[in-house]
């Protein structure tokens, strides 16, 4: 598998930028802390700010800041939105859930740290990895797959390094937040990793591909090579649960998404029926028909979402500043 490089866009970015800090919830809501002052929810940057003295957690999200109290949990520290309990944030080592008005973003993340379960692949030979807490199995064609034990001996805000042995056996897994592209299919991962057995090293990627997508509003500044009508608005939402939405240039328009081994998809496309002048309706139009035909997506060289049909005509998109 090669791994295709690009400049440090604002999609990759999210996974590399510097976390500050633990923040202790003290005596208010056990003896959980705020694992960083940051924390990457798939596309999405939050911000925590903790105040011990009153236990209270401000957390600011797409330009809005939010005010949290604790409230009892099992494990971990979990606070809620006064007079909102649709708005939630749970910490839990270095990951945590958040849910704002409702909607569940994808897991948080410290800078530097893995999804769970972390799954990584490589191809010519092929190989797979799967990390789940301590344990990472390691599967190799025309070899008995092997479930280890394993550790982090290194850490840091663009990475991790993870071995695995046994009699016979070492294993070491380099993981970077770095955008990665598989060699066979060109499907986007947001890490690249190097597997080394027994100092055999290869290279292939690894990830949730759906943090490449998820939280964050893509607003569309080309359709279909011809560019979109001045002050108009095209966008698209990526929701949990395969959900996505946005507004084609005159309606809000709903679907659903789904990633397969090879490309992306949305089906199930449905709009609100209001009118508006024509050359708005006749964009929209364009604009939907592509959505239906999109087959696979990529991330560009300056953060861009760009999607693509079976013809070749694209779509291009870029991340929202602010939301209207």
């Amino acid at each position: 598998m090669n791994l295709h490089k690009t400049g440090l866009s604002a999609v990759v970015a999210a996974g590399v930028m510097l976390s500050a800090g633990c923040a202790s919830t003290g005596g208010h809501n056990g003896p959980a802390e705020l694992p960083a002052t940051r924390m990457h929810c798939g596309q999405a940057t939050i911000e925590l700010d903790y105040t011990p003295s009153t236990g209270l957690l401000a957390l600011t999200h797409s330009g809005t800041r939010y005010l949290l109290a604790p409230r009892e949990s099992a494990s971990g520290a979990r606070f809620v939105a006064s007079g909102d309990d649709s708005t939630v944030f749970w910490s839990k080592g270095d990951r945590a859930n958040f849910t704002v008005n409702g909607e569940e973003l994808p897991e948080c993340l410290v800078a530097g740290a893995l999804e769970s379960p972390f799954t990584a692949k490589g191809n010519e030979p092929f190989w797979h990895v799967t990390v789940v807490g301590r344990e990472l199995t390691l599967s190799r064609m025309g070899e008995a797959t092997e479930t280890l034990f394993s550790r982090v001996v290194e850490r840091s805000d663009r990475g991790q390094t993870i071995r695995a042995e046994r009699e016979g056996l070492e294993v070491e897994v380099k993981v970077a937040a770095q955008l990665c592209e598989d060699s066979m299919t060109g499907m986007p991962y947001p890490n690249q990793v190097r597997l080394s057995v027994n100092g055999d090293e290869q290279v292939g990627c690894g990830g949730d591909r759906k943090r490449l997508l998820r939280g964050a509003e893509w607003v569309v500044e080309d359709v279909g090579g011809g560019g979109i009508i001045d002050a108009s608005r095209v966008t698209i939402e990526f929701l949990d649960e395969e959900r996505v939405v946005g507004r084609g240039s005159c309606n809000r328009y709903m679907g659903t998404w789904s990633l397969t081994g090879e490309g992306l998809a949305f089906d199930r496309m449905a709009s609100t029926q209001m009118a508006c002048a024509p050359a708005l309706m006749n964009q929209e139009q364009r604009f939907l028909e592509l959505m239906a035909e999109v087959t696979r997506f990529r991330i560009g060289q300056h953060g861009e979402l760009i999607l693509s049909t079976a013809n070749g005509e694209t779509l291009k998109a870029f991340q929202s500043s602010d939301r209207p």
